[in-house]
């Protein structure tokens, strides 16, 4: 694939890695040296909380805009990914999960790695939850650069960019005072000191700033003034003003975020030049809405887990889920799962006949860093589904006597992925389609139709009994034949009667798969009222 096919690809990770090409071709015209800085993708993280499905898809996104730039730039332009945790930003509430919670209230407000590890196994809460971070993002064989905000302040590497902070206070005040209430406006700092009693991050207005001594004065929570310097970890910015600075600090070249930023963008950017850094390539996506439309929230606990999904389906098929139209408001919920599964293995499949501006477009390009896997299962999820409800299968080896008749050569030694994709049918058809099966009787004209093609299945040839095109062409003239003014009715009629469902795939693949005789006997044991 060449230089060009990337050039011209319309996949939304290529449209941005152009545009972060056009960034540096400004910086080149304006004879901004970068001196071998690689380009910095970044993503954030807080650690209030355990990594959820968002920040899978923050992290698997930049990846992939990471990926086609290399492809664009051939490699020759440094890279790298940071994933930054907020880990010094106050614990403002106690998780309702942790083990002895009224043992963290004296710690309340204080940075999250100051916080003791309710769990006993880290030095802090928010070590504990840093290292969750990093096992997730390892899990999934992510390649980044893991930074700690605490270390960032204590360790001074953000003292330069704090200390400009302070000479451009004013400048900063007046970015954010108009975007503030009344009440707020008056007790609002950039800054927020760390009180040298308590230890809490405060939230309070500063009574002097002094730029060139590098420090503020306020007054701690017992009324005490006290002047401190803002290098070293004393203080920490607001969360708009933060955004900003890190931006500049870290030379960050990208950065994705959620639409509930997208207000605020303007900010952090306008922070960011203020502090001489320059603002970065910017992509907003759309939040996640669960089953009833509302917005996911990892304090609601709505929606779907990364783990959940992974129970279900192969972690491939979720990261399909995110690359596809980011910027639009998707539902994200177990019913997704089975559809999303066999477009992944759809888009695998067209990928080796696609010409390669197509294959650049292709999902499974930017899924697997332009080499994708070449084998296919011979089974559809959405086919292993109905198997498993035909066939009452408690589990995929009952599946594998069905599916090794239809395939013959395939076995699970060579063909893991369809192993697995039996495995996660099993649960995901015990979990969502048995409990909401919905059997009814069939009309006086489907019951005509349905007994004619019993009588059809059991006098098929043995040449076509594992054919699934000529056993549909068979089913689709039974349906013509008993006058069914639209075909799809018929399908549907099937599918509810004797899969208690409203659709399902190609009827001719299952019969193929699970046999004539045995859909014969299935569709008998509707008719005769069995089923329900």
């Amino acid at each position: 694939m060449s230089i060009d096919d990337y050039m011209s690809a319309k996949a939304w990770p290529f449209e941005q890695a152009r545009a972060l090409l056009k960034r540096l071709d400004i910086e080149k015209k304006r004879g901004i040296e970068r001196g071998g800085r690689p380009v910095t993708f970044e993503t954030g993280y807080g650690p209030s909380g355990l990594p959820h499905i968002g920040t899978f898809g923050e992290v698997v996104r930049t990846t992939m805009v990471l990926n086609a730039f290399i492809a664009l730039t051939d490699g020759k332009v440094p890279t790298k990914l940071i994933c930054v945790s907020d880990d010094m930003d106050g614990m403002r509430k106690i998780p309702p999960t942790v083990p002895n919670p009224a043992e963290l209230e004296p710690y309340l407000q204080q940075p999250l790695t100051d916080v003791p590890d309710p769990f006993g196994t880290h030095e802090s809460y928010g070590a504990n939850m840093n290292s969750r971070l990093r096992a997730f993002l390892d899990g999934f064989g992510f390649e980044y650069e893991f930074l700690s905000a605490t270390q960032l302040y204590r360790e001074g590497r953000y003292d330069a960019f704090l200390l400009r902070a302070l000479e451009k206070f004013d400048d900063i005040m007046a970015v954010m005072l108009p975007t503030l209430g009344e009440e707020r406006r008056a007790t609002y700092s950039p800054f927020l000191p760390i009180s040298p009693t308590s230890g809490r991050v405060l939230y309070v207005p500063m009574k002097s700033t002094d730029a060139k001594a590098g420090t503020i004065t306020f007054d701690d929570e017992d009324g005490t003034e006290v002047t401190t310097s803002v290098t070293g970890g004393k203080v920490k910015l607001q969360w708009k003003p933060d955004f900003g600075m890190r931006w500049a600090a870290l030379n960050v070249d990208f950065e994705m975020f959620g639409k509930d930023h997208q207000d605020n963008a303007p900010i952090y950017s306008r922070i960011c030049k203020i502090l001489g850094g320059n603002q970065p390539v910017q992509y907003v996506y759309e939040l996640f809405l669960d089953e009833k439309g509302e917005k996911i929230s990892k304090s609601k606990g709505n929606g779907i887990s990364v783990e959940q999904w992974l129970t279900y389906a192969p972690a491939e098929s979720l990261s399909l889920y995110n690359f596809q139209k980011p910027r639009t408001a998707k539902k994200l919920y177990f019913d997704v799962i089975p559809k999303t599964v066999d477009e992944y293995f759809q888009h695998l499949a067209a990928y080796p006949n696609q010409e390669p501006k197509a294959q650049a477009n292709n999902p499974v390009w930017h899924i697997h860093n332009g080499n994708p896997p070449t084998a296919i299962p011979p089974v559809s999820f959405a086919l292993l589904l109905n198997l498993v409800s035909a066939a009452n299968a408690s589990d995929r080896d009952i599946l594998w006597g069905f599916i090794e008749r239809y395939a013959p050569e395939a076995n699970p030694k060579d063909n893991p992925a369809l192993d697995q994709l039996a495995d996660f049918a099993v649960r995901y058809y015990q979990d969502f389609v048995k409990p909401n099966k919905a059997y009814r009787a069939p009309t006086d004209q489907e019951r005509a139709a349905l007994t004619d093609l019993v009588g059809r299945l059991k006098s098929v040839p043995e040449a076509i009994k594992a054919d699934g095109a000529e056993l549909q062409t068979l089913i689709f003239s039974v349906g013509k034949d008993h006058e069914f003014e639209n075909l799809r009715n018929w399908f549907k009629a099937i599918y509810e009667v004797c899969l208690g469902q409203s659709q399902g795939p190609r009827f001719g693949s299952f019969v193929a798969i699970y046999g004539p005789d045995e859909t014969a006997a299935l569709i008998e044991n509707a008719l005769a009222g069995k089923l329900t």
